[in-house]
């Protein structure tokens, strides 16, 4: 099994995405969490805690009855320099081909 696999899967829900969005503006506890998400039960959101925390995108700590939970980015950083900074000079020397292209083609409002 691949080390960013459980990443693959955390992120596979749009739910623990949402999760992760709400974490990108700052730490927060549970509560507020869950306040979040008025849809679902306080145990189905702390189900989706767990899947970040074991995928390592979320740090989580107790403080007194609190647990407040943080975005982790490392694994997020990871998934990106393994599958898509590598396609970044082809996808860009391909646009850059399209770009020449279109500029070489004459247009059918361009005055002759």
């Amino acid at each position: 099994m691949n080390d960013l696999d459980p990443v693959w899967k955390a992120l596979s829900d749009a739910t623990r995405r949402d999760i992760l969005d709400i974490l990108r503006d700052g730490p927060r506890t549970t509560t507020e969490i869950v306040e979040r998400f008025p849809q679902m039960s306080r145990f189905g959101v702390m189900k989706h805690l767990e899947v970040l925390r074991q995928a390592s995108l979320i740090n989580t700590r107790v403080e007194g009855r609190c647990r407040i939970h943080s975005l982790n980015a490392v694994p997020i950083r990871q998934i990106y320099e393994r599958w898509v900074s590598g396609f970044e000079d082809l996808w860009a020397s391909k646009l850059l081909g399209l770009k020449r292209q279109l500029e070489q083609e004459p247009r059918d409002n361009d005055p002759k």
